[in-house]
Parts: structure tokens; C-alpha cells; sequence
């Protein structure tokens, strides 16, 4: 049974390619065989993966100078700023397209992206799992999640714990309170905004008590929202927390 269901579903899924060729996810021209990509000649350019040397704690994207994989990197914001995570990944550097499909899925009513963009987040991350890890997502408070209708980083986090085969908390932080937009604000203010903003659920505290957690939100710029989370969820009793976003802003853009 459980063969010919497979059968049934690729026959299925093949005529659905014949009916609706696959679409650029940024622009929506037509793709030929992408890999699961998904993007079209003219936005994959503008699509930075990051693949290869990055900091092993924020997960921006370095220089290789040759190093092996094995070599621990860090970059200089990590080596001075106070970070309560100890390890982070991103997919891509935001900008260009993962801007706009970011954007697209925060803004644009886009949950058309969430799995696609969970499945380059969850093969970016893979190296940070560890046994009995927690998947969480940065939260919303209330009137954003009522203005926005889901809250994009649980979205993708969900997605991601299922495919790294991890358990999954939408509900493991919350917002204590509401706070501004972090647009159009130097780190200092990204700090003070985000201040005790997160809290552990009292709820989840119990299940919390020293698994490892990996916080997933959409983009990371100076890491005033994940060192709120970790902060909070380190000191509810978690293991060693470690961040994944699906974008990393990075200073030469």
C-alpha cells in the first residue's frame, strides 16, 4: 500500500508540473529544473547562498583564505560583542533577492515561501543539532501577529524542526511587551528596544530545563532580538542556545 501511494503521489505531483510549471519564487518567470531552488536566471545572481566560510557563531559569510572546513571561525563583531548563544547559521546575506523574499513572506501574505525557505534554512543549519534540541521561533506580540496574521518565523521553524527531525515550541517564548520597529535604528537602539522584551512561556518551562534550543527568526542584524531570547531562555534553565535566520545582514551592503 504504502508503494503504490508513492507511485499514485509522483504521478500526481508530475502532472501537476505539466499543468503549472514551476515559477521563479521572487519574480514568478517560469524555471526549468532548479535543484528546488526555485529561482530564475535573472534573480538567482542576486541570491546570496552562504556556502561556504562564515563565523560559526552569527553565521555571516567570511573570507575562505583557504582554510578547511573544519576551522572554527569568527568574526570580529562576535570576537568583541557579548553573545549568550554560542553557535549561529544563516541561508543567505540579505540582500537582493532574499531581500525581497523575505520581505514577500514577512509583509506580502507570501506563505507560499515558507517551505521552500525553511529547506535552505534547515540544510544551513544541520550542523548545529544536537540531542533532544528545542526549534523555536522569535515571537510576535499581539498586535503584530493580529495586524501581520501569522508570525513568518514560526512559519519557517516548524518547517525546519520536521525536516532536522526536531521537536518544535511556537509557543516556548513570548513577547512581555510590544515594542517599535527595529527599522532605521543604529545597534545601540536595537538593544535598548529589544530590552527585556522575551520571556520563557511558564508554561514550557518545565520541558526547557537543559535542552539545547535552536531560535529561528527571518533576518539578523546586530542580534538584539537573539541575545534577548537567548538571554531569557538561558536564564529559565536551557542548554546552550544556538540561532539560525534565514537572512544575515552584513556590513558591506
Amino acid at each position: 500500500m504504502g508503494l503504490e501511494h508513492r507511485v499514485l503521489s509522483g504521478a500526481i505531483k508530475a502532472g501537476l508540473r505539466v499543468l503549472y510549471p514551476p515559477q521563479c519564487l521572487s519574480c514568478g518567470a517560469g524555471v526549468g529544473d532548479t535543484g528546488g531552488v526555485h529561482l530564475c536566471a535573472e534573480c538567482w545572481p542576486e541570491a546570496r547562498f552562504i556556502t561556504g566560510a562564515c563565523c560559526d557563531c552569527c553565521g555571516v559569510p567570511l573570507p575562505d583564505d583557504g582554510l578547511g572546513q573544519e576551522e572554527v571561525l569568527v568574526c570580529d563583531d562576535c570576537l568583541t560583542a557579548v553573545r549568550p548563544w554560542s553557535r549561529g547559521r544563516a541561508a543567505l546575506v540579505y540582500d537582493g533577492t532574499a531581500r525581497r523574499l523575505v520581505l514577500a513572506l514577512k509583509h506580502g501574505d507570501r506563505l507560499d515561501l515558507a517551505p521552500p525557505m525553511a529547506g535552505w534554512l534547515a540544510q544551513a543549519a544541520r550542523s548545529l543539532v544536537q540531542p533532544g534540541m528545542i526549534v523555536a521561533p522569535v515571537p510576535l506580540h499581539l498586535r503584530r501577529l493580529m495586524r501581520r496574521k501569522y508570525n513568518q518565523a514560526a512559519q519557517v521553524s516548524a518547517r525546519v524542526a520536521r525536516s532536522l527531525g526536531l521537536d518544535h515550541r511556537a509557543d516556548l517564548l513570548v513577547r512581555a511587551r510590544h515594542t517599535a520597529s527595529q527599522d532605521h535604528r543604529d545597534a545601540a537602539e536595537r538593544f535598548l528596544n529589544q530590552q527585556d522584551a522575551l520571556a520563557v512561556n511558564r508554561r514550557c518551562a518545565s520541558l526547557l530545563q537543559g535542552r539545547p534550543v535552536l531560535l529561528v527568526d527571518d533576518v539578523m542584524a546586530s542580534g538584539a532580538t537573539m541575545t534577548t531570547a537567548a538571554m531569557a531562555l538561558l536564564a529559565a534553565g536551557s542548554g546552550p542556545v544556538s540561532v539560525a535566520v534565514l537572512a544575515r545582514a552584513v556590513k558591506d551592503h
